[in-house]
């Protein structure tokens, strides 16, 4: 598909988003209105609270697929308090209704993300916090959100359940991002996936697998799960995730 990213593995990122996609709503459907209620792994947020969330976040990428695609914004656009708004309302469907916005939402993303043609993923569009990316950069934006929020949902999607491809992606961008903010680590080593990675001049090392490292770096797993050359005590606290994405795209209203 002309315009993509090459993923590791020739994986293809659309049909990633797919699976991954079903795999939430998979899960989302098993979950009675009582499970719904219940808190998520994000405070003050319940079960309902993320797959509403993902379903407005997935609108909103559709919202950015339709401006690279045509040029022109395809009307108004949501902002952040308009999104927490339909958030809260949403978390408190009852569950077929829920599942079934959270399908549709992702739905109508991957057919837009289908009919796209190929010049078009090259066509710069910029987050609600103003960083500008690439059309295709949605894609793994979609990715990102649907693995880390499956895990959440707290059903038993831990980070060993993150696919591959993903998993080398987002620290790609993650750790290019810490590396351009001078994150004080020095390396960083996947073990399973033999990949390595020079952070800054100083600093701790620190290994484990791909998707632990990733764990830690969004805030979702402990830093003891790692192994390192200094107590997981004294490593650095990773900054809020995600980061914004690199190489280096800008943000709207950079000159340069």
């Amino acid at each position: 598909m002309s315009g993509l990213p090459a993923l590791r593995a020739g994986a293809d990122p659309v049909e990633l988003v797919v699976r991954s996609g079903g795999r939430l709503v998979r899960a989302a459907a098993a979950l009675p209105d009582a499970a719904l209620r219940a808190p998520s792994g994000l405070p003050g947020w319940t079960r309902g609270h993320v797959l509403a969330h993902v379903a407005h976040s997935a609108d909103a990428y559709v919202w950015l697929l339709r401006l690279a695609r045509t040029g022109r914004a395809p009307g108004p656009r949501a902002d952040a308090a308009a999104s927490a708004t339909a958030t809260a309302r949403d978390a408190a469907l009852p569950a077929d209704r829920l599942v079934a916005l959270l399908r549709e939402s992702l739905d109508r993303f991957t057919a837009h993300a289908r009919a796209m043609p190929g010049p078009a993923w090259e066509r710069p569009v910029a987050a609600l916090a103003g960083w500008r990316h690439p059309a295709w950069y949605l894609l793994l934006r979609c990715l990102r959100e649907l693995e880390t929020h499956h895990l959440d949902l707290g059903t038993g999607h831990g980070t060993d359940r993150w696919p591959e491809a993903y998993v080398s992606w987002a620290l790609d961008d993650t750790l290019g991002t810490l590396r351009a903010q001078g994150f004080p680590l020095v390396s960083v080593k996947a073990v399973d996936l033999g990949r390595n990675w020079s952070v800054t001049a100083e600093g701790p090392s620190v290994a484990g697998a791909g998707h632990q490292v990733l764990g830690w770096l969004s805030g979702r797993l402990p830093a003891d799960v790692l192994t390192a050359d200094h107590p997981a005590h004294l490593l650095p606290h990773p900054p809020a995730w995600p980061q914004p994405p690199l190489p280096g795209w800008g943000r709207v209203g950079d000159q340069t």
